[in-house]
């Protein structure tokens, strides 16, 4: 008698392909955006009898000075300047570095308020009623105007520093953990709940071996969130606050300065750190969640 043949593990397929596959289609449609958001700029300029050193608008594009979108060119020479060396103050690198601490030090600071907000959220209805209203509203006023006031205040009781820029992180960050954490606290079926009971589960017996493995992908995924959030929040704190160090600071610096190709480096710098960390949770979930089956 034969034995029934295994199936294989099914593997998880990579993302690899579909991120090339965007890649190159903005390669492709880079170069007609850029000429086209140029030559307008260039045109102007020729009219006004600016000399360019060259004779069209469409030749000028790649040319400017300071262009609405580089060239090829002009990107790889700014990237090159603000990136090596790298770890001195006014490199990107190291800029992206202290920006990354203050925002992983925020999410961590936003994750602990989040998951005890959550649990009280699902614990208490009358807390809930009471406290939802205000926490959606502690989301809609503008960080911009609240970060100077919170560094000032914070800078009276001596709090100074990398920490305030967490803190406004975490301001931002903590309403998606708490939303998100409270939905899947609350994600376990009542069938489910119903057998912790007939086994005569204590409450937080249900609580931790029931609704918290539950809520966890619920977790992971306000965490994405709330990452980049709280990435959003660091570097506006820096823009907003008194800063030495930190790609806010880099952009107010560069803006002030209308150095157009820094601006578009250091975003593509913010961009690239908001990808590591969210790409760092999601190697956290995988880790955290093997029990759950491949996607």
């Amino acid at each position: 008698m034969t034995a029934a043949p295994t199936s294989a593990p099914t593997r998880r397929p990579s993302n690899l392909v579909p991120m090339l596959v965007v890649a190159v289609l903005a390669v492709l449609i880079y170069w007609p955006i850029m000429l086209w958001a140029n030559a307008g700029q260039a045109a102007r300029s020729l009219a006004s009898g600016a000399e360019l050193g060259c004779g069209t608008a469409l030749q000028c594009a790649t040319q400017l000075r300071n262009p609405v979108i580089p060239a090829p060119g002009q990107f790889a020479s700014g990237f090159a300047s603000l990136s090596v060396p790298p770890f001195v103050n006014t490199a990107a690198p190291y800029n992206a570095l202290v920006t990354g601490g203050e925002t992983l030090l925020g999410l961590a600071l936003a994750c602990v308020l989040g998951l005890l907000l959550a649990t009280l959220l699902v614990g208490s209805r009358s807390f809930e009623r009471a406290t939802l209203p205000w926490l959606v509203a502690s989301q809609t006023v503008p960080i911009v105007a609240l970060a100077p006031m919170l560094a000032v205040l914070l800078g009276q009781y001596g709090v100074q520093g990398f920490l305030p820029k967490a803190i406004i992180a975490a301001y931002i960050a903590f309403f998606p953990v708490a939303i998100g954490m409270a939905q899947g606290l609350r994600s376990p079926d009542p069938l489910q709940l119903y057998l912790m009971r007939t086994y005569r589960a204590s409450r937080w017996q249900t609580f931790w071996t029931l609704q918290v493995p539950a809520s966890l992908p619920y977790l992971f995924t306000s965490l994405k969130i709330a990452a980049t959030a709280a990435l959003v929040g660091s570097i506006v704190a820096e823009i907003s606050t008194i800063s030495f160090s930190g790609l806010g600071k880099m952009l107010a610096e560069n803006s002030r300065a209308s150095d157009t190709v820094a601006l578009w480096v250091i975003m593509v710098y913010g961009a690239a750190l908001g990808i590591v960390l969210v790409a760092l949770i999601g190697l956290l979930e995988r880790l955290v969640t093997r029990w759950r089956p491949a996607a």
